[in-house]
């Protein structure tokens, strides 16, 4: 069942909510040996949880739009008091003393969390290979990677963990595990979701959104998530208006094109750029026009990316120093302590972004690599608005590729970036996208069509990828 059906039975009292949790936490049991997509399941809390949802259906007490549904939080979300890792030794043993906002509202509107989720350390990487408690494996081929650094949550999501699940978006964490996983994944416009709770990677591009089976079922996660939040200075001040009540609404008369520079290139598989044509058909049959746009400095997107993002976790990072979170190695001094402790606690690809970071940031080089990059970063939000003057919204594959086999980039870090060459531009951007499965490609395994939209285009992009999803 869907989680838009599961939270109508269980309000009804036509379904347990302790009955789902229960069927919930046997998928997990019996495939999490081979997935490794947790790094806790919180089966005892979940149960009681589900308890109370029961007793207040009985009660006749009204009950949120998530009443009873489960649901799945990457490991870098803050639940007071549950450990919280960021699959990172250095955080070993913190539970935070607060609740992210995201979490708060999840549990406002009914949903009981099972899990926290696996992902790459401090959410860098594209693979979730690089855990230091070690790789979640694809539901769809456990050879194979699913995807990162949200791999965790979107494995649980395409296993059956849960109908729902919760990611972060920096570069494309939400939505090329999503593409690989085979379900729908959110990155929201930049502010609309709060991101008090969340651990920092990189602040200026890190946005939290949903993972579903469903277009529907993501719509309603991101309406209970998204809305202003005075605890985040960036939230949107804005009311929100809500996407679920016109998803079904199509897209007769809408405006949609390719964008050339997510297409062109070496390393897309031809299975997925056939599903990039194959959606631009189903939607021209669905009453839209479909056309190609240039975004020119699109093709820059992942140079400045990895300019600004490394820059941006060198000094969130900073603060892990062996006195105030987790880890700490003592040493004969502060600064011997500080850096044994880092040492320890961080893994090979944090600290290889640590150092891009700080020597971007260092003196003689900033306005060489930062400055540059975020004048790169300017003239992409700038030619998105010229094809967002044009276009209601734009299409592209999600990965270039389906899910790779654990370990074939592992020693290849920029084979590795090459991932989220079609993600990055949305996030430099700050607009909002969506992965949609569509069909699959070389040894069956899923492919994801991304659906890019402007800042706040969140109801017209839903529209667009509720029409693929019925094409299917």
């Amino acid at each position: 069942m869907s989680a838009v059906e599961l939270a109508a039975a269980i309000r009804a009292g036509a379904r347990s909510a302790r009955t789902t949790v229960e069927e919930h936490l046997g998928v997990v049991e019996a495939r999490e040996g081979e997935l490794h997509a947790c790094n806790l399941v919180t089966a005892d809390a979940a149960l009681e949880a589900a308890d109370a949802i029961d007793a207040a259906v009985e009660r006749g007490d009204e009950l949120g739009p998530l009443a009873g549904v489960p649901i799945v939080l990457k490991d870098n979300l803050c639940t007071r008091g549950v450990p919280t890792t960021c699959s990172s030794k250095i955080l070993e043993g913190w539970r935070p003393p607060y609740t992210a906002t995201v979490v708060d509202r999840v549990l406002a509107a009914g949903a009981i969390p099972v899990a926290k989720t696996n992902l790459d350390e401090f959410a860098m990487g594209s693979s979730t290979e690089n855990s230091a408690f070690g790789p979640t494996r694809n539901p769809h081929d456990p050879a194979r990677v699913p995807g990162g650094s949200s791999g965790g949550s979107a494995a649980a999501v395409a296993a059956g963990y849960a109908p729902l699940g919760l990611g972060s978006d920096t570069g494309g964490s939400i939505r090329q595990p999503a593409a690989l996983c085979g379900v729908v994944g959110v990155k929201p416009t930049y502010g609309l979701v709060s991101r008090y709770g969340l651990v920092a990677f990189a602040s200026s591009l890190d946005q939290i959104g949903p993972f579903a089976t469903t277009i529907a079922d993501a719509a309603l996660l991101l309406d209970v998530i998204a809305g202003p939040d005075p605890l985040d200075s960036t939230s949107i001040a804005t009311s929100y208006e809500p996407v679920a009540p016109v998803v079904d609404r199509g897209v007769d008369g809408l405006r949609i094109a390719i964008v050339d520079e997510l297409v062109e290139g070496d390393g897309f598989q031809p299975e997925v750029l056939a599903a990039v044509d194959q959606a631009a058909r189903a939607l021209e049959k669905a009453g839209a026009t479909v056309d190609r746009v240039s975004v020119p400095s699109a093709r820059y997107g992942l140079s400045a990316y990895y300019v600004i993002a490394p820059a941006e976790a060198s000094s969130n990072l900073a603060r892990y120093d062996g006195v105030r979170y987790g880890l700490r190695v003592d040493g004969d001094d502060v600064a011997t302590m500080n850096a044994r402790t880092r040492d320890a606690g961080f893994g090979p690809e944090v600290k290889r972004r640590i150092m891009l970071g700080t020597y971007a940031l260092s003196a003689g080089y900033y306005d060489a690599f930062y400055g540059q990059a975020q004048r790169v970063r300017t003239l992409i939000i700038r030619d998105f608005a010229r094809a967002y003057e044009q276009y209601d919204a734009l299409l592209s594959p999600t990965s270039p590729t389906v899910a790779f086999e654990l370990g074939a980039k592992s020693s290849d870090p920029l084979a590795m970036y090459l991932s989220d060459v079609c993600t990055i531009p949305t996030n430099l951007a700050g607009h909002a996208a969506i992965s949609v499965p569509y069909g699959v490609g070389e040894g069956g395994l899923p492919v994801g069509v991304q659906v890019l939209a402007p800042a706040l285009g969140e109801a017209i992009m839903f529209r667009v990828a509720r029409v693929l999803e019925d094409s299917l």
